[in-house]
């Protein structure tokens, strides 16, 4: 380290608290210890990760014998590191001026996180069926151990799928904090707030957005580099709350590269939307788009 440096180091130091300062003066937080922590964040996705599907995730050692126990000590890990990030979120989203979770709050992110852990099985349930989804719609795919193991759509709807419903719940920060993660991992940005039915299947993931109000009904396939967006955003914060994304229907295709946006845009049952199309208007079912200006009916 050069000299030249370390005489720069308390300047340096004293700019940078003074931007932190004006930052929290700017934002409304007060400095507390209320900030969910990312690594826990994770851990507690791959625990979930373990419980959804602990024949391909879970630990070596288990056998018929022993699966009540793993899968209920992993339940017990998962509520407790759970319920202590949603109090600490709940905390920050308050603003309460303490030193630690308050009774009240941690009373409440208890029943959150338990409210959220009797929800596992519908998460499993739905998820076999994008499991089974991606099997029927991927001749690639030889066993659906290769599709859980490895496919990182199946990873990006796993977090989705389990973010979703802390998202339903309110529970604050960590939904999106969770979907971030899968999209880091996989290039995959689904909105937690965002409604998907049943038997979903991205295929080949890369670079498919799917924002917060969208509507996805079941058995929807998208390719890869689809935007499921709104249509502008100028608005700012006056559009929260507002439907903003598409609403696709049942049976629904999109092919690569495709671009549907606005509140307003419905895509009928059964439509198949063609590769780079850019869509802005609602498509009647059955129809089949080729191009931007050209639409086939049946």
């Amino acid at each position: 380290m050069s000299r030249e440096f370390i005489r720069e180091i308390r300047s340096l130091t004293k700019k940078l608290t003074d931007d932190f300062t004006t930052q929290m003066t700017l934002s409304n937080f007060i400095t507390s210890p209320f900030t969910p922590d990312r690594r826990t964040i994770i851990e507690i996705v791959n625990d979930l990760r373990k419980l959804l599907f602990p024949v391909q995730f879970g630990a070596n050692e288990i056998t018929n014998c022993t699966m009540d126990y793993y899968l209920g000590s992993l339940l017990l890990k998962v509520e407790e590191k759970l319920h202590k990030q949603i109090g600490i979120a709940l905390m920050r989203q308050e603003s309460i001026p303490q030193l630690s979770v308050t009774q009240e709050v941690a009373d409440k992110a208890a029943e959150l996180s338990v409210a959220f852990m009797k929800k596992i099985p519908y998460i499993s349930e739905m998820l076999q069926m994008d499991v089974d989804a991606f099997y029927d719609g991927d001749p690639a795919a030889y066993s659906k151990d290769e599709i859980i193991l490895s496919y990182p759509g199946l990873f990006a709807i796993m977090v989705y799928r389990i973010a979703h419903e802390l998202f339903l719940s309110k529970v604050p920060v960590i939904p999106r904090m969770m979907t971030e993660y899968a999209h880091n991992l996989t290039g995959v940005d689904i909105n937690p707030g965002a409604k998907i039915g049943k038997y979903f299947f991205i295929d080949h993931a890369t670079g498919v957005v799917i924002g917060e109000t969208c509507e996805i009904a079941d058995h929807v396939k998208v390719y890869q580099g689809v935007t499921l967006g709104a249509l502008s955003t100028k608005g700012g914060q006056n559009l929260r709350g507002k439907k903003r994304h598409p609403t696709i229907e049942d049976e629904v295709t999109i092919y690569s590269n495709a671009t549907i946006l606005g509140g307003e845009t419905v895509i009928g049952k059964g439509a198949v939307i063609g590769g780079s199309c850019f869509i802005v208007e609602s498509i009647p079912p059955g129809a089949r788009v080729q191009t931007v200006s050209e639409i086939q009916f049946n």
